[in-house]
């Protein structure tokens, strides 16, 4: 079982005529993604990736021809949030949006949005998302992770992927990898992704991977004390960040008292979380 995606997952990829569109194309096509259609303005009619993905003028047009119900978006930040109005427009039910540096308030127009359409949205400045042996959308390394019962929900790219080899290192699987991105404003959040774990009769435990920054890793712990009836770990990177110096996203910052790893990690343990001190212990947690 899975969420989000699966085999079932019929993927249009936005700006798929630029260089990491095509690239990360590629790497989706052959990890078995059902990469259907790719779009670009003026480019209507060409195929691409050795003539196995057509190329349309928009949105619309390639899910009418294709039946995409899902879209990747790899535009410049400038045009990203049209491109996300465009899919919901257009139909689609889920928008994975990878790019970076989109204005905080044009997020808060698309996410309200997206919202009214009821359409869910993963990002922006995300990973993307992955259920090993069945999709991916986005750039998450298939080779990485396999199948299993455990759900992975991380703000940080490079640490999901620690955790996912540190996991397969240990012949423990994973039901879906969620990265939600570090933005201020996204549109999936950590408790999204675990009310959908939580349904997921496949996955029997979860990893939540948090950083500084705003508050919403304690919402979570409220929520999984409140909620939760499945084991949850966790990591929390940042604890000797300086306060008031971005690391990382931006959305990685501690400023004004607010969003301290040591906050964070007391939280979630009141909660009932196990929070390992680095990336690789958290597949020892979950093995025991």
């Amino acid at each position: 079982m899975s969420i989000l995606i699966d085999k079932n997952t019929r993927l249009v990829v936005q700006g798929i005529t630029g260089r990491e569109g095509l690239f990360h194309s590629q790497q989706m096509l052959e990890y078995g993604t059902h990469v259907v259609a790719g779009t670009r303005p003026g480019k209507g009619g060409e195929w691409v990736l050795g003539g196995k993905v057509p190329v349309f003028d928009s949105v619309q047009i390639a899910v009418e021809a294709t039946g995409a119900n899902t879209s990747i978006i790899f535009v410049p930040a400038k045009f990203a949030p049209d491109a996300m109005l465009e899919a919901a427009d257009a139909g689609v039910k889920l928008i994975v949006c990878l790019t970076e540096h989109i204005p905080v308030q044009d997020m808060m127009c698309v996410i309200a949005y997206l919202d009214q359409k009821k359409v869910k949205l993963v990002g922006p400045n995300c990973p993307g998302i992955l259920t090993p042996g069945e999709s991916k959308v986005g750039i998450i390394p298939g080779n990485i992770a396999i199948p299993g019962n455990i759900g992975v929900v991380s703000r940080s790219g490079t640490l999901t992927y620690e955790v996912l080899l540190a996991l397969k290192e240990k012949k423990l699987g994973a039901s879906t990898c969620v990265g939600i991105g570090g933005d201020p404003i996204i549109g999936t959040n950590f408790i999204d992704c675990l009310e959908m774990f939580e349904d997921d009769p496949k996955t029997d435990q979860i990893i939540l991977i948090g950083e500084i920054g705003g508050t919403d890793e304690e919402k979570a712990a409220d929520y999984i004390s409140n909620f939760m009836t499945k084991p949850v770990y966790g990591f929390i990177a940042g604890k000797t960040a300086p306060p008031g110096k971005r690391m990382g996203h931006a959305g990685a910052i501690v400023e004004g008292g607010e969003g301290l790893a040591i906050d964070k990690i007391k939280a979630l343990e009141v909660a009932g979380v196990r929070v390992a001190n680095h990336p690789e212990e958290i597949a020892n947690l979950a093995s025991n």
